[in-house]
């Protein structure tokens, strides 16, 4: 199969190998890597649904401490190994080639004080449109796990006041934060981003805390394009580099 690799941002820093035939990483990942809450509390992080890794490896620019990737699909774990690698980055980011469903088991229940996930977006219906691409299929939809499945997950990994942070899409927003709430993970802080001002939004991010009281906060929106450029703050992600630690 063809391959090629990508600087993962702007600058050359970060490289990423990626297939033509397979979900290729997006905005939506760095935007979550950015977005994510990490701190110098932020000791234990996991990301679920890593992919080719960009999200796992976006946060190796924002902390030193240690960092576990959940992939399911083989070849596609085996894209972000070698990403890895090449980013000499072993030392840091751990890969598990596993189901999601039932890793607390293996990787220890109230340990992480961060999930990170860019899960599949569309619900698997009868009428749903799915690709005859299976590594794209499964990476848009809900056929290896459903958005409770990961939020379940997500709720036995972390620790209590632990955060998960996901990427999603705002027509599912009101069922995002039904489901974290029946599962103890309230949410916090949501962003949403516009492709230019005047249109709709077609992102979220959202910030989940688990066991934590009411109060959420809406931060202003993050709009991609500007005059036809990207605007300073996407310039900002694209361009993060380890020395703004």
């Amino acid at each position: 199969m063809i391959e090629v690799v990508n600087d993962l941002l702007a600058y050359d820093g970060l490289k990423i190998i990626q297939r033509p035939d397979m979900f290729n990483f997006s905005l939506d990942s760095l935007l979550l890597g950015y977005f994510a809450p990490v701190n110098y509390k932020t000791k234990e992080i996991i990301d679920l649904c890593t992919g080719n890794a960009p999200v796992a490896m976006y946060l190796s620019l924002r902390t030193e401490e240690r960092i576990e990737a959940v992939e399911i699909q083989e070849e596609v774990f085996d894209l972000a190994r070698r990403s890895i690698e090449m980013n000499n980055l072993e030392d840091q980011i751990t890969l598990y080639n596993r189901d999601l469903i039932g890793i607390h088991k293996q990787l220890g229940v109230n340990k992480f004080d961060l999930v990170t996930c860019n899960p599949p977006f569309f619900k698997l219906l009868e009428t749903s449109n799915l690709n005859k691409n299976e590594y794209k299929t499964i990476a848009r939809h809900e056929i290896a796990a459903s958005l409770e499945d990961i939020l379940i997950e997500s709720k036995k990994l972390l620790k209590n006041k632990g955060f998960l942070s996901m990427v999603h899409r705002p027509e599912r927003l009101s069922e995002i934060l039904t489901l974290m709430r029946e599962h103890c993970l309230e949410p916090k802080t949501i962003r949403f981003v516009y492709p230019k001002k005047g249109t709709t939004a077609n992102t979220v991010l959202i910030d989940a805390q688990k066991g934590a009281r009411v109060g959420l906060k809406v931060l202003e929106p993050i709009f991609v394009y500007e005059n036809g450029e990207y605007s300073d703050i996407v310039r900002e992600v694209f361009h993060y580099k380890k020395t703004m630690l």
